[in-house]
């Protein structure tokens, strides 16, 4: 009886590890209303072209919206409303979550052409220049802290073997200028983000301008977006200990 107690137990606590890694209502603080915006600008936002934005498009605490027309927004415009400064709230903690993960892996500041896997990474120096073709493959989340600058010249992002745009996230601690197309994932900037044409799938969320200097086609992912937290790496841990623990006591 007291062999089948434990067993039941170590189960049940398993299937507790599998749900919470997996689920993606426990993963962590999610980008709460904020996921629905291509565009999401402090101060203000400001288009040149003809830009495509398949999201909604929003500024909080500003007043100023400018290039809609020729922009085109497939979604909802939220300037200076209850929606957009709940989105800011929601960016804001999105942000903090993600600048307060562990990173696995430390990155030269300046990428050339390359192929990563899912995970958490800063940069040498604190700044990421992107000048080639950085692949993510495989599922997962991919998570770039960038303590500065995020500056991509002729760099794309592609995203390959089950990697999705919804769960890679650039959380930038300066501004963010993406010149590179196509580029991939969320892009979440304690400042300004400057989008000089081409595609984004992902989101352009910033705390203070966000500038699209020529025609911008952004596409807002249709996954379910979480911010990762390592909440199944601690309960694996916790359960390890907990196996230890029941083979001590002879129940094991």
């Amino acid at each position: 009886m007291k062999r089948l107690t434990t067993i039941c137990l170590v189960a049940g606590f398993a299937m507790a590890v599998l749900l919470y890694g997996s689920s993606t209502v426990l993963a962590g603080p999610s980008l709460g209303t904020a996921a629905s915006f291509g565009v999401l600008g402090g101060s203000t936002v400001t288009n040149s072209g003809n830009t495509i934005i398949n999201g909604d498009l929003g500024l909080y605490s500003g007043t100023s919206i400018t290039g809609f027309p020729p922009g085109t927004v497939n979604g909802t415009v939220h300037q200076t409303d209850t929606v957009a400064a709940q989105a800011q709230t929601d960016l804001t903690t999105a942000y903090n979550a993600l600048a307060g993960l562990s990173p696995s892996v430390t990155l030269p500041g300046t990428l050339g052409n390359l192929t990563l896997t899912a995970g958490v990474y800063d940069f040498t120096g604190g700044t990421a220049l992107l000048t080639g073709v950085l692949t993510l493959s495989g599922p997962g989340d991919f998570v770039f802290q960038i303590a500065s600058a995020l500056t991509t010249t002729t760099g794309t992002v592609l995203t390959i073997g089950g990697a999705d745009a919804g769960n890679v996230y650039w959380q930038v601690g300066s501004s963010a200028t993406i010149s590179g197309t196509p580029f991939e994932g969320n892009i979440l900037a304690l400042a300004s983000i400057t989008l000089n044409g081409g595609t984004l799938d992902g989101r352009a969320l910033a705390k203070a301008a966000v500038t699209i200097s020529a025609a911008e086609t952004i596409n807002v992912p249709t996954t379910t977006t979480t911010v990762p937290v390592p909440g199944a790496i601690l309960l694996g841990s916790i359960g390890a200990g907990l196996v230890g623990w029941l083979r001590k006591r002879g129940t094991l």
